[in-house]
């Protein structure tokens, strides 16, 4: 063959996995579930942990740790039937001096492997208290001692992944692999090369160098997190094709003056850092985060009304229409000589034509809707302010279409999650940052008391107290992840209860999550107009829906549910001038759920509670990974790994806050690998 052929037949980056030995078109198609197409592909497919296959003692696990045991087999293993296709395999073995029970579920077939007095390695989950193990298999011989886990789908095992995986480095694909981290930072930051470090996150020699591997791709992953992050927040601020928004100071004081209640020091703050960015021409994009009950609303009218002077039109998107109507009222209460128009998916055709035609002509000076308001027919006259509430309901690309629906206007986003602010500030690197870390004078914090089950007929009859005194009650029924069924039965049940409870004291209503959206909408308007005194409900109670006469909210089974969660459920109540209560019934099984009811019971600030909740847990619950706008990442965690998040923040943004670092010959690779990732051009 000549030397052209040669290359060509040569396996690259780009190669589909059907052009790996051993493998064809037909096995390469089941790696498409797992997003893998490519010879690429293959290699920077990580594995997010691995088992340690060391035999252990078992002084020194942990209760609930996976292990390897070994010991030698001391009775005859035997297997129990008990319905269909279910069955126990158990049998006991000695390790020194110590007798452990092993049993295996469901898996018969191990019985011709146990053997009297054979020495043996197990490996499963250790139950200190029974001094027994749940076995998962039985090694052969101990295996090498570490063992890659990857994510894997239908119809994809380990064996078969791992295999390709292999079958991709032996096609010497992985000389290939350019370096993507500049040298400066390699050395400073002591990291390994991008070849050496792929290969032991595959095959590692040993722990230490998988954790070397390990350190090296975190860092890369959320330096060009923050590159990128950094990259958009510098073309944000250059961009003289923002808005500067002229408003007229005088008539935003004299509004001020006009509100029933003076503004905090910490709502003026964030006031001022709005009205800053609108008035200078480079594009607004800012993020203002406080508590339920902070008053961000009021912040957000007063940057619309800000707008208006300035002769443009603000539009405020929410999550949901029940919440629409809900700023729309506030928003003609505070400013009854402007024209508010709302538009959501609901209106009837010819309410929704006026609205159209309004907003069109140039009628309409504040616009609030839901996701109708991107929709292709609704056309602006001109649009000089953009603000979503509940930032994370709203994926990139619908904000995107906003900007383009005006004239690049200024995007402030609201959210009430207390995400803490050292994480704010590095998870939305691109945003400014406000936050009303205060609360208004006048307001009463939320009385929070934790109850067990047992003391549950006493909350009932305190609760018939507080009907008679015409309080209205919500009352939370969990969320189980992993059973829709079982979330509606629980929840039946307990409005059954309630009823039965409180008979001709109170109407209960019932609220979860397989009702339709106008089902919801209007069981929570009858329980804003009184129509029902209760209110069960799973999770699906929208932030911030404003009943100021529900003034009770109990939470069941809430070590459920994490700090954050809590927090934004308590926050439903307190939003009137009465007293209000939150009872959290829980009888916790572990420590980290008792610290969470204590924690909810010492402080009523959200930012605390997020802080905690961040020592606790792990950031995907605290974002509720799925809904908010921060990117899974593959091996790195914002919250674990906050100090490498962080570092990678701090260098990023002092490359980028050179104008001229694309053609600092250090940062060449920098340019090239943004590119390479489609990033930017």
């Amino acid at each position: 063959k000549n030397t052209i052929e040669m290359i060509e037949d040569m396996i690259q980056l780009d190669s589909p996995i059907a052009d790996l030995k051993g493998f064809g078109p037909k096995s390469a198609e089941k790696f498409t579930k797992l997003d893998l197409y490519t010879v690429g592909d293959l290699l920077l497919y990580f594995p997010f942990r691995y088992e340690d296959f060391k035999s252990k003692s078992i002084f020194e696990l942990m209760d609930g740790e996976k292990a390897v045991i070994t010991g030698t087999v001391v009775t005859p293993a035997n297997v129990q039937y008990y319905g269909f296709k279910r069955n126990r395999l158990s049998f006991k073995i000695k390790q020194g001096e110590a007798v452990i029970a092993i049993s295996f579920f469901n898996q018969p077939y191990l019985v011709d492997k146990i053997e009297m007095g054979a020495e043996v390695a197990i490996f499963g989950k250790w139950d200190q208290k029974k001094s027994a193990v749940t076995g998962m298999k039985v090694l052969a011989q101990v295996e090498d001692d570490m063992q890659p886990v990857y994510h894997v789908a239908q119809g994809v095992s380990q064996a078969q992944l791992i295999k390709a995986i292999r079958a991709a480095f032996d096609s010497g694909a992985l000389n290939l692999l350019e370096e993507s981290l500049p040298q400066v930072l390699m050395d400073k930051y002591r990291l390994m090369g991008r070849q050496e470090a792929v290969r032991a996150m595959h095959f590692p020699k040993d722990l230490a160098e998988y954790k070397q591997a390990l350190r090296r791709t975190k860092f890369e992953e959320l330096f060009y997190f923050q590159m990128n992050l950094q990259v958009l927040k510098a073309e944000n601020k250059s961009e003289t094709n923002g808005l500067a928004i002229a408003y007229d100071e005088v008539k935003i004081k004299a509004k001020i003056a006009e509100l029933p209640f003076p503004l905090t020091e910490a709502q003026q703050r964030s006031l001022s850092e709005i009205l800053a960015d609108m008035k200078s021409g480079a594009h607004m994009n800012r993020l203002l985060q406080g508590d339920v009950g902070s008053g961000k609303t009021v912040i957000a009218s007063l940057a619309m009304y800000g707008a208006y002077t300035a002769g443009l039109q603000s539009a405020l998107m929410v999550p949901t229409e029940i919440l629409a109507e809900q700023h729309y009222q506030s928003l003609q209460g505070l400013f009854p000589e402007l024209e508010v128009v709302l538009l959501t998916s609901g209106m009837k055709a010819a309410d929704k034509k006026v609205a159209l035609s309004k907003i069109e002509s140039g009628e309409a000076q504040m616009i609030v809707g839901t996701h109708s308001l991107i929709q292709d027919a609704v056309t602006y006259h001109r649009l000089g302010l953009v603000i979503t509430d509940e930032q994370h309901r709203f994926g990139v690309n619908q904000r995107r279409i906003f900007r383009e629906k005006g004239d690049n206007p200024d995007v402030l986003m609201m959210t009430a999650t207390p995400i803490p602010r050292t994480l704010a500030i590095t998870a939305f690197g691109e945003m400014d940052v406000s936050i009303i870390d205060q609360m208004p004078a006048g307001r009463k914090p939320i009385i929070t008391r934790w109850v067990k089950h047992e003391q549950l007929d006493t909350v009932l009859t305190w609760i018939k107290g507080e009907l008679e005194k015409d309080a209205q009650v919500y009352f939370i029924s969990p969320l189980i992840e992993e059973s829709e069924a079982l979330d509606l039965k629980n929840a039946v049940a307990l409005h059954q209860e309630l009823t039965d409870f409180f008979g001709d004291l109170a109407t209960v209503a019932l609220m979860h999550g397989r009702m339709k959206n106008d089902e919801k909408d209007q069981i929570m308007q009858d329980f804003k107009e009184r129509k029902s005194q209760i209110l069960v409900s799973t999770t699906v109670i929208e932030v911030g829906v404003n009943v100021p006469n529900a003034t009770v909210m109990i939470i069941m089974d809430a070590d459920r549910f994490g700090l954050s969660q809590l927090h934004q459920l308590r926050g439903r109540v307190g939003r009137g001038h009465k007293q209000s209560y939150c009872v959290l019934v829980a009888n916790p099984k572990n420590d980290t759920g008792k610290k969470r009811m204590q924690a909810m019971c010492e402080t009523t600030d959200g930012f605390v509670l997020a802080e905690e909740d961040l020592k606790m847990r792990g950031s995907g619950e605290i974002f509720g990974t799925r809904q908010s706008g921060i990117p899974e990442f593959q091996v790195a965690d914002i919250v674990e790994d906050y100090n490498i998040l962080e570092e990678a923040r701090r260098v990023a943004s002092q490359i980028v806050s050179d104008p001229n670092w694309r053609e600092n010959p250090d940062w060449q690779v920098l340019g090239a690998h943004l590119r390479s990732q489609g990033e930017f051009d």
